[in-house]
């Protein structure tokens, strides 16, 4: 039975925020949840769901966008619409779907950054951010433990950076040194590399996004690097 139908099975309870898991385990991994947390499962389908809502309407390229995000194999289509609808109608707040995995994964940033990053694929599958959207995406990135300038990197490499700015993908300060600015880039670059993601045990389904992430980056610090004449020095 896959993961998605043993979900399913679960029904209601399953989608009860408030609901207890077992003890925390450290993980081998920094990007992967624990092995077979379907309580994890449980939360990222409540969060997706809320997500899709936010705007008013969940639409069936919203649903599309998260088995697609989220990894659910083609059999499971039914089932993820099923849990979709479940989740819809009894999810009290998305906030205890967000605390409960920061919670547990506080430890583990890379996972909390793969999820918010599927959620913002989700608010856009439409082809428009809503304000309501954007406010229940910075919700989510505080209960996760993410500060503000965290939120604004992740928001401007989905979105584009704020009035065209590359130091909010960054996050970096626009008076920052160049070395600063270098030691960021690399930083993230480090963090962020595709393969790395997957190495580190992210699921397979992050690669895409880590991949869209990594070009913001670059694009970023190389117009940064232009704009600062800096664009034929090596690094």
């Amino acid at each position: 039975m896959s993961l998605w139908a043993r979900l399913l099975e679960g029904g209601r309870r399953l989608f009860d925020p408030d609901a207890t898991s077992g003890e925390v385990a450290s993980g081998e991994f920094a990007c992967a949840p624990d092995p077979n947390d379907v309580g994890f499962t449980a939360a990222v389908v409540g969060l997706g769901a809320k997500m899709a809502a936010a705007d008013g309407n969940v639409s069936d390229k919203e649903i599309m966008v998260f088995s697609r995000v989220f990894r659910a194999a083609p059999e499971d289509a039914d089932s993820v619409r099923r849990v979709f609808n479940i989740a819809r109608q009894t999810v009290r707040g998305y906030q205890g779907y967000a605390r409960k995995i920061g919670r547990k994964y506080h430890d583990r940033p890379c996972l909390l950054e793969g999820v918010l990053d599927g959620l913002f694929q989700i608010a856009g599958a439409d082809g428009v951010v809503t304000a309501d959207e954007m406010e229940y995406l910075e919700t989510v990135s505080q209960a996760f433990g993410f500060d503000e300038a965290t939120f604004r990197r992740i928001r401007a490499s989905h979105l584009g950076p704020e009035k065209e700015d590359p130091y909010f993908i960054l996050g970096v300060q626009h008076d920052a040194a160049f070395d600063d600015i270098r030691a960021a880039y690399r930083r993230l670059m480090a963090d962020n590399h595709p393969d790395r993601v997957v190495q580190m045990g992210a699921p397979r389904e992050f690669e895409n996004a880590a991949h869209a992430k990594a070009a913001a980056i670059t694009a970023a610090y190389a117009q940064i690097r232009t704009e600062r004449g800096l664009l034929v020095r090596p690094d």
